[in-house]
């Protein structure tokens, strides 16, 4: 699933673009991989890029953008077309650890 905003870093207008890879290793339980892109430059974020659950990817990129002055504008989403229903409910469910204040 790619997820795409516009925002600010440091003040300076850019694009940011989430690239949130599942991968179900198992019937039990699913990784999640995140990646956070400013225009076409991937930024590396704090603890590992694999996690357990979406939410906590998210919260993981709300806490780098919140060290790194980075801001998203919410009404500026834009999610790929090809995206796995599922994915996007589980998404728009965990979508509030984004932009908590």
């Amino acid at each position: 699933m790619v997820i795409k905003y516009q925002g600010k870093q440091h003040g300076k207008s850019t694009t940011f673009t989430l690239r949130i890879i599942g991968n179900n290793l198992s019937k039990s339980s699913s990784n999640y991989q995140i990646d956070l892109l400013v225009g076409d430059k991937q930024l590396p974020t704090f603890t590992t890029e694999i996690h357990q659950s979406l939410s906590n990817c998210l919260k993981e990129i709300y806490l780098f953008r919140k060290h790194n002055g980075i801001t998203f504008e919410a009404s500026s989403e834009k999610i790929a077309p090809l995206a796995v229903p599922y994915d996007l409910v589980l998404f728009n469910y965990n979508k509030y650890a984004l932009f908590r204040a």
